[in-house]
């Protein structure tokens, strides 16, 4: 380890885990910004830009491999400028050059992102993991800088040339997303294509969408509920409730402590990569508490359940959460998560469970002696029955975790994942109403500590101030949890700052019809594409539309519509991709409905309003005795009764 020969690098100073990680490297790194610039242009030497985030598997591995070798360091060292970046503390310098990669390498990029630019910050090359020498059919780091280094020297005009032409096809690409022409198709029309598409990678043998690696997508998910409710289409309503199951079942949920990994190595959701983002569960628990709501499934109580209980243990700290655990510990992935067939079966047996009953849960939990991940066995339910003496099975297999060392936690704080885990918190809060308070808690103090003297800031590590602006997905998340908080408790004061958030967020990231992901240094438009989790832009869309409906303001919402237009063309092709901008989009076909009454007789209702099929219900406060329901531009229904209203809006 590098940090036995001392070594100190211009990374101490940074308040990301990440680039803590890497504050002891004998890489002389840099953050992001202008010393590290100014210093490649004045020595006239490349940019070595490394990408990765705190709990990355591959992001170890290079790092031990290569910016622990003290030869490799040497030349870097001498012959470029290495800059360290978290993705997740500059997102939108991560998604730049990601989609630099793609444009050279014609596929999709990922964790490490490796970036060789000019001087003066032009990218002419890009790899993901490099390992020190050549193997795995990949160049190694150690001859790559080498070959780079010296076609620089030598031949410096053809990096440029290939240089310029990165740059300006960069351009091109940015240019050709205001192409796409708009076209204005139904909403039922828009609804069966999504469904159409979904239907073209989903999994009907093991469920879910796609194959190996496998992701959750719980916003197809979503958006498929969501076509359901509008549209009675059963098909979207198994594909989603099925999936759900399936995953609740798998090896991609935590079966002994509560919360789901990243995502599964394996198409039958078995064997999962470890790590545990909070996005992901946020996202989860959502669409459970969805599902839930139209099949009533245990399953799917437990799970919201038993994720709640584990990101609590985890990740919660003051009120707020942390932003993802690891998948290695003690530099091994999976070590503290999966068992020995032998060792959990002294356990049980020691632990008062009969030999024979205890081989039986232990199969039940996918639990054998061969194993499922190298030689051990990541658990998962392997039947329909659940045994006599389960809860007790995993309460001993619990145990056998607390003697090993849990997973390193990356211990910022960001505004947008948390605001999405108390958003989710809010849904599932019409399942047990112990998440309303505990929710609301977390609002407060998110805006307490991370809303300084008007201005919003991305992240923070306890106990020091936030540093870095907030970023269009911290905007926008917020706005949809603070309107979720609204409507849970009609109180006009979260409505009233989800306001004031919007206009600071239309002023700072819309520009010329686009939406982007910083305020400066705006590199990256934001996209409408929902890559990890949702797009912030469909989600600011989503949250100016609720605020239009109800504040009855049919400036803002012709605004909205005419901000949906400008991003929707791309859409409308593969209308699959994009489920968060399709569940705005169907909103606004199909419209909102704006359900008015005495606070305390709409509040009184909640669980009523909540079974209701329409998916897009707002409720607002008035003062009235009868209940009415209304669109944008009229009202259908009065009514004293509220049933006869409810009925109206089916």
């Amino acid at each position: 380890m590098s940090e036995a020969f001392g070594y100190t690098n211009h990374l101490i100073h940074e308040d990301s885990p990440y680039l803590q990680q890497h504050a002891h490297n004998p890489v002389d790194w840099y953050p992001w910004g202008k010393e590290a610039f100014a210093k490649a242009k004045k020595e006239d030497k490349l940019i070595f830009l490394s990408i990765g985030y705190s709990t990355c598997h591959w992001c170890h591995v290079m790092e031990h491999e290569s910016f622990e070798n003290e030869t490799i360091a040497k030349y870097l060292n001498q012959h470029y400028v290495s800059v360290k970046v978290d993705r997740e503390e500059l997102p939108h310098i991560d998604r730049y050059y990601q989609d630099v990669y793609m444009l050279l390498n014609k596929r999709s990029g990922g964790w490490p992102l490796t970036i060789i630019m000019t001087p003066d910050r032009k990218p002419f090359y890009a790899a993901t993991y490099l390992p020190p020498d050549n193997r795995y059919g990949r160049p190694g780091l150690r001859g790559m800088a080498q070959y780079l280094y010296e076609t620089f020297r030598d031949k410096r005009e053809n990096v440029y040339k290939s240089a310029d032409s990165i740059e300006a096809a960069m351009k091109s690409v940015a240019g050709k997303k205001n192409t796409f022409t708009f076209e204005n198709i139904a909403g039922k029309e828009i609804a069966q294509k999504f469904v159409d598409g979904v239907k073209e990678s989903y999994d009907f043998r093991y469920k879910g969408i796609g194959k190996a690696p496998k992701f959750p997508h719980a916003t197809t998910l979503q958006t498929l509920l969501t076509v359901y409710r509008l549209t009675g289409e059963k098909e979207a309503l198994e594909m989603a409730t099925d999936a759900l199951e399936v995953m609740a079942k798998g090896g991609i949920y935590d079966q002994i402590e509560g919360g789901f990994y990243r995502y599964s190595v394996d198409e039958a959701w078995r064997v999962p990569h470890f790590e545990k983002m909070l996005y992901t569960n946020a996202e989860l628990i959502e669409v459970y508490s969805d599902a839930w709501l139209l099949r009533h499934k245990p399953i799917f109580k437990e799970v919201i359940s038993k994720t709640v209980e584990n990101i609590t243990a985890r990740f919660q700290k003051e009120g707020l959460f942390f932003s993802a655990s690891d998948a290695d510990s003690d530099g091994e992935e999976g070590k503290y998560f999966v068992y020995d067939f032998h060792e959990a079966l002294d356990a049980l047996t020691k632990g008062g469970i009969d030999t024979n009953e205890a081989k039986a849960l232990l199969h039940y939990l996918g639990i054998t002696p061969a194993g499922n991940f190298e030689g051990k066995s990541n658990p998962h339910i392997t039947g329909d029955q659940k045994p006599l003496h389960l809860e007790k099975a995993i309460a001993i297999l619990a145990e056998i975790r607390r003697q090993r060392n849990y997973p390193f936690i990356d211990y910022k704080i960001q505004t947008s994942w948390n605001a999405l885990y108390i958003e989710a918190l809010l849904k599932a809060s019409r399942i047990n109403g112990a998440y309303r308070k505990r929710a609301l808690d977390a609002l407060e103090k998110l805006i307490d500590k991370l809303l300084v003297k008007g201005e919003l800031y991305h992240q923070m590590v306890l106990p020091k101030a936030p540093k870095v602006k907030g970023y269009l997905e911290d905007y926008a998340f917020l706005m949809s949890a603070l309107i979720a908080a609204h409507q849970v408790t009609l109180d006009r004061k979260y409505l009233s700052l989800a306001e004031e958030l919007m206009q600071k967020a239309i002023g700072k990231f819309y520009k010329e019809g686009m939406w982007y992901m910083a305020e400066e240094d705006a590199v990256s438009e934001d996209s409408v594409y929902d890559t990890s989790y949702r797009s912030a832009t469909a989600v600011m869309l989503d949250a100016i539309f609720k605020i239009a409906n109800l504040t009855e303001d049919h400036t803002l919402y012709n605004f909205a519509t005419e901000a949906l237009k400008k991003v929707s063309g791309e859409m409308v092709r593969s209308v699959h991709n994009f489920p968060t901008l399709v569940r705005v989009y169907l909103g606004q076909s199909y419209g909102w409905v704006l359900l008015k009454g005495q606070k305390e007789a709409l509040l009184a209702a909640e669980e009523r309003i909540a079974a209701k099929r329409y998916p897009f219900l707002l409720c607002k406060a008035v003062d009235e005795k009868q209940f009415l329901a209304c669109k944008i531009d009229r009202c259908f229904a009065v009514d004293q009764k509220l049933e006869d209203v409810l009925e109206k809006i089916e």
